[in-house]
Order: C-alpha cells, then sequence, then structure tokens
C-alpha cells in the first residue's frame, strides 16, 4: 500500500497529525460522529478505538492511526462530517513514526458551512442521517423514542421493537429503508467500479476431493461450533497463491498500481436486514488455519451485529466472495476500487472427469477471477488460479 502522510503541522519540536472522517468504501461520502471515547490531553497508541461514527454500514469504531496525545477535538457529536473531514488532532510521541493512511478515492472536502448539523433544530429528536431519512419516507413520529447514542441520539438499533407512531405512516419495514439506502450506495460504488475499471474474467474448476477429506479428518473429534470450514481453506490458499503473484495484491490510484505490503482479504458478508459490508481479515498469509477460522467467525458476528472496527473497512487488499453455500455454481464479481482483483468461490460440486483412463466423480468447485486489465492480464490471471488449485491439493501445508 502506498504511504501517504495526512498533513502534519510542525509547531516547535512537536509534529501534530490531522485526524480525518475516513472512507470506508467506495460507497461512502459522510459518515455521523455519535461519540468521542476521548478528551484532549488522553494518550492513545495506533489502533486504538477513539469514537463512534455511524454509516449506512451501522455502528463503526473508529481507530487512530497515529501514537501520540490528542491535542484538540474540532467537533463534537453528534454531527454528520464528509470523508476527509479535520475532526481531530494529535500530537505525535513517536515522530519516526508517519501512519499509513487507507485509499481514499477522490476525496472532496465539502466547506464546513455547508456540513448539516443533526441537533440543529433543538425541537427535533436528535437522530442519525440514517434514522432522519427513514423518519421523512415513512412519516415516522420519533418523539416518543428513547434513543441510545450521546444526548439521547437516535441510532438505527433503537428503531428494532420501537412503538412508533405510524397512525399516518406508510406500512413498510424499517429494514426494507435500510436495505433501500444501502442498496442505493452499492449500486453507485459498483456503477464507478464497472465505468472505470476494465474488467475481465478467468475461470477455472478446482477440485477439492483431498481438502474436504482433510476437513472431515480434522473436524472428526471437534465440537461443531470449532468445525473449520471450507473457507478458511480457501483464504488461506488464496493468500499464500498471493504472495507468489503480488500484482493481485494492491491498489490502482493515481494511474499507477502500488503494491500492499500486507495481505489483508476482504471477505463479503451478507447481512440479514439485507446489504453488505466487507471487512478484511488483516494478515491472512501469516495466520494458521485454525486462527484464520477463529477470525472468519469474529469478524461475521461482529459484522452482522454492527461493531466492525474502521481499519476492517479500509485495509481489504484483495476481496473475495463466497457464494457456494447459497447453492450458485459460479460468481464473477465487482472489483472493490481501489483494489484490482475480486475471487469468487461457487458450491462444491459432482462432476465425472477421466482420470487414468476411468471415469470418477470429482468434488470440484469454480473459482473466478474478476481482475483489471490496466494491471494484471490474462496470463498472470491463469498462474494464480492455477497456484490457488496447487494450494488446495496439499490442505495439511497451509
Amino acid at each position: 500500500m502506498k504511504e501517504e502522510d495526512s498533513v502534519a503541522e510542525i509547531l516547535g519540536n512537536d509534529i501534530v497529525e490531522d485526524i480525518i472522517m475516513p472512507s470506508l468504501g467506495a460507497d461512502m461520502t459522510e459518515g455521523m460522529l455519535v461519540e468521542w471515547l476521548v478528551k484532549p490531553g488522553d494518550p492513545v497508541k495506533r489502533g486504538d478505538v477513539i469514537a463512534v461514527i455511524e454509516t449506512q454500514k451501522g455502528a463503526i469504531d473508529m481507530e487512530v492511526y497515529h501514537t501520540g496525545v490528542i491535542s484538540e477535538i474540532l467537533h463534537e457529536p453528534i454531527v454528520t462530517l464528509p470523508v476527509g473531514t479535520v475532526m481531530a488532532r494529535v500530537t505525535l510521541t513517536e515522530p519516526g513514526e508517519r501512519a499509513k493512511v487507507t485509499p481514499l478515492d477522490s476525496v472532496t472536502v465539502t466547506p464546513l458551512d455547508s456540513i448539516s448539523l443533526t441537533h440543529v433544530e433543538t425541537s427535533t429528536p436528535l437522530a442519525s442521517p440514517v434514522v432522519r431519512k427513514m423518519a421523512m419516507d415513512q412519516r415516522l413520529d420519533l418523539t416518543e423514542v428513547k434513543g441510545s447514542g450521546p444526548l439521547g441520539a437516535i441510532l438505527l438499533r433503537d428503531l428494532s421493537g420501537s412503538n412508533i407512531d405510524r397512525t399516518n405512516a406508510i406500512e413498510v419495514d424499517d429494514a426494507i429503508n435500510t436495505k433501500k439506502a444501502m442498496r442505493g450506495a452499492i449500486a453507485s460504488a459498483m456503477s464507478k467500479s464497472k465505468n472505470e475499471i476494465p474488467h475481465f474474467y478467468q475461470s477455472l474448476d478446482i477440485e477439492l476431493g483431498n481438502a474436504l477429506q482433510w476437513l472431515k479428518r480434522t473436524n472428526e473429534d471437534r465440537a461443531p461450533d470449532q468445525h473449520i470450514l471450507l473457507l478458511a481453506l480457501l483464504l488461506k490458499a488464496a493468500a499464500k497463491a498471493l504472495m507468489k503473484y503480488p500484482d493481485l495484491n494492491g491498489f490502482y490510484q493515481n494511474n499507477q498500481f502500488v503494491h500492499a505490503e500486507e495481505i489483508h482479504i476482504g471477505n463479503v458478508i451478507s447481512l440479514r436486514q439485507g446489504g453488505l459490508v466487507v471487512p478484511a481479515i488483516h494478515n491472512v498469509d501469516k495466520l494458521s488455519v485454525d486462527e484464520t477460522m477463529e477470525a472468519i467467525r469474529d469478524i461475521s458476528v461482529r459484522g452482522r451485529s454492527g461493531h466492525l472496527r474502521s481499519s476492517e473497512l479500509t485495509d481489504a487488499t484483495i476481496t473475495i466472495t463466497n457464494m457456494g453455500e447459497r447453492g450458485t455454481d459460479t460468481v464473477f464479481g465487482v472489483i472493490y476500487p481501489p483494489q484490482v482483483a475480486i475471487i469468487g468461490f461457487g458450491k462444491v460440486r459432482e462432476t465425472p472427469q477421466l482420470v487414468d483412463g476411468d471415469l470418477v466423480n470429482s468434488e470440484v468447485m469454480s473459482v473466478c477471477l474478476s481482475a483489471d486489465h490496466r494491471v494484471i492480464d490474462g496470463m498472470l490471471g491463469a498462474k494464480f488460479l492455477n497456484a490457488l488449485s496447487k494450494q488446495l491439493q496439499k490442505p495439511e501445508l497451509l
């Protein structure tokens, strides 16, 4: 990943770094600052959660990318801020450690005088942007809803099970409205991807007999909640193949490709209320299969309950989408910019194949690669898919 330092100001011997509203995906243009978990004078370490922000993906724990002391808070909750807006500042205590900034795709910072504050009208209950839009669309009366946010702000989670006055409302579930908002954001991001990225597609049927037998043996003496799923093997195999073919692992920005130093694999998670999130599992190449499975369970639970960290939504260097559990043979994904590739895994199916002249039933999976032709060509894609296949033939080595 290309390192780009955020705006830094040198005051005497102090280096002050900006803390900005992060971009948590190509479909995000603004976020709502719900709560600060720090105050001026508090020491922080890189990776500490310092604030809660709310987006269409739910409530997100926002991390700090610097080690230092919070020197200034520029915006107080509850306020909606465009991506890239400076929210606070931190004075570095380790000046040699400059932060890695997550890829920001054409960020435009809106002047502060045009930012919409959610608490301007004191007669209206405090509410997040998504909640306010739902209330407007459905003519909901929020005055009796008890908010769980700072200053009593009403968040998405507060609407579940609430007795909302719908006397004059259109009888549509809150979940449907939330789904519509998220679908719109996804459509915008994917349209941008298809319009700007020259996609090409390749697929390979991979034999999984060895992998499935290894899983069966490994899981025999384990409790069901400790079973290793095939997805863990697929992630590990992809990570090992990416080590050999790193041109699929990184970002296309400013008309050039930048390799990512780490392998952070984004895993598409479908939400029960509709839509999806794509949190990253960090450093998959350095995890064991068991650790990978634990990370999958953890990120799936937190992804569906709306408790992801900002780094998990910004650090993915490549994405996988696993549609096999839904019964889909093949899936050709749309690249999530600024990444340059996405891998689609279909369902495991029995297929007759010739082995040493005999016709036998084999368990195979179609693996599909969608790649950015500005960075990757067909030969590289084919080599990657075959490397992935070879990794899955020897699951004990993953």
